[in-house]
């Protein structure tokens, strides 16, 4: 009795550190109706299923437990994919991907409105929106954890509206000390 109460705790302790190293990924509808109730920054993963960079990003930065921890703790975040046929309502507009070929959906498909709307000129990117749902910025390409955590900081402290220049953002840039670990 011992013995299975104690690998039943081991267990259950296991999958607890393991959610911590997971990110609660919602879709784009549910952070917008998150966001009426409790108001946060949400953060987009657009990705498709054919990027390499994309799968990248999933397991070398998004797994992080850091990363992890930070994003579930100050984002609703989103994991959205640029060419797939999800529908959405953003600012009390539809996008949807009426070009949508599901015989197409592991190799390149059509742009999704939504992913058009942003004006995304690759894949994977992150964009960031503020507590009001207003689109603050995507960063394009692969990120490793202190290179995103830059970012997520920036956007969360709300620093981005603070600088005006492109040597004020040196500077900041410069003075800031990644706190994520690297493994």
């Amino acid at each position: 009795m011992k013995k299975t109460l104690l690998v039943f705790v081991i267990l259950a302790s296991s999958l607890i550190v393991n959610a911590q190293n997971k990110i609660n990924w919602i879709t784009m509808n549910e952070a917008l109706a998150l966001q009426k109730e409790n108001p946060k920054k949400i953060m987009i993963d657009v990705y498709t299923n054919w990027c390499g960079p994309c799968k990248m990003l999933d397991k070398q930065t998004f797994q992080n437990e850091d990363v992890a921890k930070y994003v579930n703790e100050h984002f609703y975040a989103v994991k959205f994919n640029g060419e797939g046929n999800e529908a959405l309502t953003y600012k009390e507009n539809e996008f949807t991907n009426p070009n949508y070929d599901a015989s197409r959906a592991n190799s390149r498909n059509s742009s999704h409105q939504f992913a058009d709307f942003l004006g995304l000129k690759g894949y994977p990117t992150i964009a960031f929106f503020d507590e009001k749902a207003q689109f603050i910025y995507p960063l394009t390409g692969f990120y490793k954890p202190q290179e995103l955590e830059f970012y997520l900081k920036l956007f969360i402290k709300d620093k981005h509206l603070e600088i005006k220049t492109k040597e004020a953002f040196q500077e900041y840039y410069n003075a800031f000390k990644p706190a994520f670990k690297t493994k």
